[in-house]
């Protein structure tokens, strides 16, 4: 299940999200109205393609992590040659934070602000790291967790998908077990919300739809000054042959 809003401040909403079978993911966009939309589209785009590919079995098991850490570098590429095309376009870009499933196996690529992460037994664990000027601050000590969450540059990247630059992701797998709830949002919500409250949502709430329905209402209730889109997915297993193969349960 997934939704996305402009938020209470903002006019138009610069972020997309990509949920499939195999593929989950948000690109939040950067670089203004119109060209941060471009921006993540062109990352749905292409992730758009990845799990296609993967759905007609046209990528091995093994290769799986690379073609999704590949998919950072192909947005970069396509997003140089729109600018290269209209010199209007150059600046903007987009976070990208996916998962990948590959059998039993869950496989990240994360760059920017935007957030993976995994409820498992009443605990929630943040899977990424927020490329962030006030991440680096907060990293080196120099400001604590509490200065770090009002802090005025906050939304200052260190690292994103951006025309001119280059394209770095974090990444990551891990075994997946049955019951395990895996959460993807823009900056937006946890900016709003503290982990305490999203873990409680989803202890609390077992319909993904429902779910992410009340994350993004408390968000809103919250004040939302920017974009904020919410992606749960439930792994669930199914027996077979004696084995379990687990699989992505969606609702909406």
């Amino acid at each position: 299940m997934s939704r996305t809003h402009p938020g209470c401040l903002r006019a138009y909403n610069q972020d997309a999200v990509h949920l499939g079978e195999h593929v989950l993911a948000v690109a939040d966009g950067m670089g203004g109205h119109a060209h941060g939309e471009v921006a993540s589209a062109v990352a749905v785009e292409v992730l758009d393609e990845l799990e296609t590919a993967v759905a007609h079995e046209k990528i091995a098991e093994n290769d799986k992590t690379g073609a999704l850490a590949a998919v950072v570098g192909e947005v970069l590429r396509r997003l140089n040659d729109l600018a290269a095309r209209d010199s209007g376009l150059y600046g903007m870009g987009t976070t990208i934070t996916a998962l990948l499933w590959n059998g039993a196996t869950v496989t990240g690529a994360h760059i920017g602000d935007s957030r993976a992460y995994r409820w498992r037994a009443g605990e929630l664990v943040q899977l990424t790291r927020d490329h962030t000027f006030v991440q680096s601050l907060l990293d080196g000590g120099r400001i604590t967790a509490e200065e770090a969450a009002v802090h005025p540059r906050q939304n200052l990247l260190a690292r994103a998908v951006q025309t001119g630059g280059s394209a770095e992701p974090d990444v990551f797998s891990h075994r997946a077990r049955a019951g395990d709830r895996y959460l993807i949002c823009s900056d937006g919500l946890p900016r709003v919300l503290t982990d305490e409250t999203i873990a409680g949502v989803l202890s609390d709430v077992v319909v993904p739809a429902d779910a992410v329905d009340q994350l993004i209402d408390l968000a809103l209730r919250g004040g939302a000054p920017d974009n904020v889109s919410v992606l749960l997915a439930d792994v669930a297993d199914a027996p077979r042959s004696g084995h379990r193969k687990y699989f992505w349960r969606q609702s909406g």
